[in-house]
């Protein structure tokens, strides 16, 4: 469960990348690439609901969980700007992805 969840997380930072930079350069990003950011998202915080419901997981795991869940927060926050129409703060789209990258290799130090 925990390689299916690495792999939904890293297709999504791949998405991720792409809407950072439409960001980063001043414009929208395409609706349908934050809506399937999101849904791999979800799904690999899913996937990690259910690891951390099974019990014995490692601290690391919970860890990543929990930056990750923040991480989703943050995309919340980001997709309310783009709902009203307006650029989120380019800080801002750069914290969203670096807790999201540290729960990803917090996660992956796991898996190897």
């Amino acid at each position: 469960m925990l390689s299916y969840a690495l792999i939904a997380f890293a297709i999504a930072a791949i998405g991720g990348l792409v809407l950072a930079a439409h960001v980063l350069r001043g414009k929208f990003a395409p609706w349908a690439l934050s809506l399937v950011h999101a849904l791999l998202g979800a799904t690999g915080l899913v996937l990690l609901i259910v690891l951390v419901a099974q019990g014995a997981v490692a601290q690391p795991v919970l860890i990543a969980f929990v930056l990750l869940l923040v991480a989703a927060f943050g995309g919340f926050f980001l997709a309310s700007f783009h709902l009203r129409k307006r650029l989120p703060p380019k800080a801002i789209v750069g914290i969203h992805a670096a807790v999201a990258v540290a729960g990803f290799l917090t996660l992956l130090s796991q898996a190897l």
